[in-house]
């Protein structure tokens, strides 16, 4: 089991260097193909979803993409066999490619995570974050 909390943090600590270093292709590695993401006030989204979002976000790859930053705290993590939960803080920080000043969100994600062919994978995520006070959204 602590082996396998070790690959879960490991698994978060990728996907944040990941979506810093704009390398949309390991993130989505870290997905299963049947993922769904819950966000306040927005569709369902799965991974067609993430993908084109972060390719539209990213610039496809250009030089005037929005840079990304951000930080997780794991509160908590569950291990049930193949399967796996954890909540978290995280905070995201994005600048736009233009002159608008950074957006920052905060708040708690819940996630379901499944381990697939030995790999732990996100499944499923209800990502709970806010515009944080004083910083515009």
């Amino acid at each position: 089991m602590k082996n396998d909390e070790q690959e879960i943090r490991k698994l978060v600590s990728t996907w944040l260097a990941a979506s810093k270093a704009g390398d949309i292709e390991t993130v989505l590695s870290l997905m299963s193909d049947d993922v769904v993401f819950l966000v306040p006030g927005q569709l369902v989204m799965d991974k067609a979803d993430f993908a084109a979002a972060a390719g539209a976000q990213a610039g496809h790859g250009s030089h005037d993409a929005a840079q990304f930053d951000g930080s997780s705290e794991i509160q908590e993590i569950r291990i049930l066999g193949d399967w796996a939960y954890m909540w978290t803080k995280l905070t995201v920080v994005i600048t736009p490619p233009n002159d608008s000043p950074p957006v920052t969100r905060a708040g708690h994600t819940l996630s379901i995570l499944r381990k697939q062919d030995g790999k732990w994978l996100l499944a499923r995520d209800a990502n709970m974050l806010a515009p944080v006070d004083g910083v515009p959204s």
